[in-house]
């Protein structure tokens, strides 16, 4: 890797992350804390005052799929850095998407909250070894203890991360790459080289080991792809060092340029959900602690780096170790439609809701989220008849509307909605209510029994 380049890297990933845009781009009422009940856990800890000790308080809240006797694994989604990006993690334990995600493969979901005073520097939690990998193992544990999985201590982890989060999932990746399923970084990455502006900031080693976990780095064009000067437009060069680094190393890794974006998450998960589904399809033991599987290397594609198309490994004419590395021929062309456009395509419609029930004259129901396309919103039909669609007006202003909504680092907006509809009159019973759900694409589920 050339020098000019790593040497940008921590000056890139920590000075344009340690004080991020995302607290403005947060609205009231995020310092409410969301009550949790079981299947979802909270535990909390206090900073600690020993040298090198985590140095905010934080939250962990996580969820756990009903009906699974033994986890498999557990999910990660870690938020940015500022006040306002720290206060979203609160929700990101509730996401539908995610948790569908989570469902598929038998593990739980967990989300991070760190308590990050305005203007505090961020490394102080998104490097890991600054106390945050110690609190997040200790969580693993209590909360295992208190959902009655204490297999959590010890299984896989898939790590996705934004902004120091993505600073943070990548270096815990270098640290326990033996724990990590998959890693998705977006708009930031750790480091290996030492920055000379800021002496504190240790780099990181490359382990061999972690040249067997499939990363992504993902990131907006804006982020200095094309728009090269301002706030952001380092981040690229950070993430292709980074990426220069492992995969000339024979490591897993690929980049996915978001077209529309810059900091903000966007339409990430789209592609970032079916990533982790074959990552994890792939490497997650049948049997409840045995080792990660290595990923199958026979269908793997190859792509430039900047470029537009992939294609089977064995037709790639390029030098393989400066390629994007995806997993399988269904990711590689959702990675093309992906970074041409910012849409992945879907051609199954979500799960039908059930459980649909009447309660002080309102209608509630369960529903699961499509793993591939999540859930824009509801449709409410009586006697066959469509009377509501709930919400009716879905906005996300980071991307496709959402029944949750959306904030900038990829969690659903306070206070959580809920699957319900208030009644105009007094039914008897559910018995002439059914109730469809649509996907993000605009598929529409079978109705409700």
């Amino acid at each position: 890797m050339k020098a000019r380049s790593v040497a940008a890297l921590a000056v890139v990933v920590l000075t344009v992350l340690a004080f991020g845009p995302e607290a403005s781009a947060q609205e009231a009422p995020y310092d409410v804390v969301p009550d949790v009940e079981p299947p979802i856990y909270r535990v909390r800890y206090e900073a600690s005052s020993e040298p090198g000790g985590l140095a905010f308080p934080v939250r962990y809240t996580l969820w756990v799929p009903s009906g699974v006797e033994t986890l498999r694994g557990v999910v990660v989604h870690q938020h940015g850095c500022g006040t306002g990006s720290c206060k979203s993690g609160l929700t990101g334990a509730f996401d539908l998407h995610w948790q569908a995600l989570a469902r598929q493969h038998g593990c739980a979901l967990l989300a991070p909250a760190y308590e990050q005073p305005e203007q505090a520097e961020c490394r102080k939690w998104c490097d890991p070894r600054n106390g945050s990998s110690e609190a997040f193992l200790k969580a693993l544990r209590d909360l295992g203890q208190s959902s009655g999985h204490p297999e959590l201590a010890h299984v896989p982890w898939a790590l996705w991360g934004h902004s120091g989060g993505g600073v943070w999932a990548g270096g815990m990746t270098l640290m326990h790459p033996e724990r990590v399923a998959a890693a998705w970084l977006r708009s930031g990455v750790p480091s290996f080289e030492a920055d000379p502006n800021r002496p504190e900031a240790v780099p990181f080693d490359l382990p061999g080991a972690a040249l067997a976990v499939p990363v992504m780095c993902n990131l907006g064009t804006k982020e200095g792809v094309t728009v090269t000067d301002g706030r952001f437009s380092r981040v690229w060069p950070a993430n292709r060092a980074f990426f220069e680094q492992v995969r000339g190393s024979g490591g897993l890794i690929a980049t996915a340029i978001d077209p529309l974006t810059a900091h903000e998450c966007g339409n990430q998960r789209y592609l970032a959900i079916p990533w982790f589904d074959a990552c994890l399809s792939a490497r997650l033991p049948e049997e409840s602690g045995a080792p990660l599987r290595p990923m199958p290397l026979d269908r793997v594609w190859l792509a430039e780096v900047r470029g537009a198309v992939a294609s089977p490994a064995g037709d790639y004419e390029g030098n393989p170790l400066a390629a994007n590395w995806l997993p399988n021929e269904a990711i590689a062309r959702a990675w093309m439609t992906y970074t041409a456009d910012a849409s992945v395509a879907d051609s199954t419609p979500p799960p039908a809701p059930t459980n649909v029930r009447i309660e002080e004259n309102v209608l509630r129901w369960d529903a699961d989220a499509d793993l591939q396309s999540g859930v824009a919103y509801f449709v409410i039909e009586r006697d066959g008849e469509a009377v509501a669609q709930i919400p009716e007006a879905p906005k996300n202003p980071f991307g496709r509307p959402l029944f949750q909504g959306l904030q900038y680092s990829d969690t659903p907006l306070q206070p959580l909605r809920r699957m319900e509809y208030q009644l105009k009159d007094a039914p008897r019973d559910a018995a002439g209510y059914r109730v469809r759900a649509v996907n993000t694409v605009g598929l529409q589920s079978e109705p409700s029994d």
